[in-house]
């Protein structure tokens, strides 16, 4: 019998999360159900819920895909995790695993659409509507979860579901490493795991701001350097001088004076999500031979690597643990910038609630 599970979800765009029940399915041959310890908070959860990509696809929408909880029933076919074991989900929790790139372990490009962790039609259950973490368990598909290593505090680990392997994906993929000097657009919740992450694979960080105000904040998280870009002189002080530019702002910048930072053959790579157009001039491209990519999160055999390395290299978010009863104060405090540098979730708070 499905499962009927407390959550905190929105009913409309642009209203505030409220208490309700959820139906969680029937564990199936391949399915993990986990008990959610924690669920870290995404800009785009709010993205979602505040209208920015439509209608809601779902009512009600449970949000939240940062993901950490313990194994409670393992379905007859499994054979990646146990009852007991610390595990992760992400941003997807299907896809159809056979196009090119689903087979290239590139799941979250699949060419028939990935099914996100909420809100997606779910090929598990026909007619219904995935929904996410902000809830006291879900059951999800074993190759689509993830082992947290040991060594993760499983709180500080939730970010890294998504924000995480959103700034692991591209560094590794465009070559951060001993040697290549790296830039990291904007210091908050994306910002902050690119420098953390881009130091342990070796490169020379610096963090571009707008203002002074997070220097200190840059320094401490492990950079090398950090520049103002308010005035417009650092895009002339620091040109031709990057390999990677990390862009992880979640509003629109001028691609045209990154571009001019970028040496020879560099990369500038935009994994902060905004739904407003950013003008794109060429010719700053050909010039050095420059090249301007996106990135849109990670496959799960690479999220896997993520958390091993983190794990590794002692990465996690720096977070600010709250109980489900403010996630809408939080969302608030995240659009003022008002968080250093990452909410989560406890887990246990669901139960709590009233709906």
């Amino acid at each position: 019998m499905p499962t009927t599970v407390k959550a905190f979800g929105a009913h409309d765009v642009r209203q505030s999360l409220t208490p309700l029940t959820i139906e969680r399915r029937d564990v199936g041959p391949h399915d993990v159900k986990l008990d959610i310890l924690f669920c870290g908070i995404c800009h785009s959860d709010i993205n979602f819920v505040g209208g920015d990509f439509g209608p809601l696809p779902v009512s009600p929408l449970v949000p939240g895909h940062e993901i950490v909880g313990r194994v409670t029933e393992v379905g007859s076919a499994v054979t990646r995790h146990r009852v007991g074991d610390l595990v992760g989900i992400g941003c997807m929790v299907n896809s159809c695993r056979a196009c090119e790139n689903c087979r290239a372990g590139q799941e979250q490009y699949c060419l028939k659409g990935h099914t996100l962790v909420f809100g997606s039609p779910d090929p598990a259950e026909p007619g219904a509507h995935t929904q996410g973490g902000y809830s006291e368990a879900i059951v999800a598909p074993e190759d689509f979860v993830v082992r947290v290593p040991d060594g993760l505090a499983p709180a500080a680990a939730a970010p890294l579901l998504c924000a995480g392997i959103t700034v692991y994906a591209p560094l590794k993929r465009y070559g951060a490493k001993p040697g290549a000097k790296v830039a990291v657009v904007g210091l908050g919740g994306l910002g902050h795991l690119g420098v953390k992450t881009a130091k342990a694979m070796g490169a020379e960080v610096t963090v571009l701001s707008r203002s002074d105000s997070k220097r200190d904040a840059a320094a401490a998280l492990g950079a090398d350097h950090f520049a103002t870009t308010g005035d417009g002189s650092a895009f002339t002080e620091l040109a031709n001088t990057f390999d990677i530019i990390l862009n992880t702002i979640s509003a629109p910048v001028s691609l045209k004076d990154y571009f001019g930072m970028l040496r020879l053959h560099g990369t500038m790579v935009s994994v902060g999500v905004t739904t407003e157009p950013m003008p794109l001039e060429v010719f700053p491209l050909l010039q050095n031979g420059r090249a301007y990519a996106g990135s849109l999160f990670g496959g799960i055999a690479e999220t896997q690597e993520m958390l091993d390395f983190a794990a590794e290299h002692g990465v996690t978010a720096e977070i600010e643990l709250i109980g489900a009863e403010d996630i809408n104060t939080a969302y608030e405090r995240i659009l003022a910038s008002d968080v250093r540098y990452r909410f989560v979730v406890d887990g246990a708070s669901f139960a709590e609630l009233k709906a």
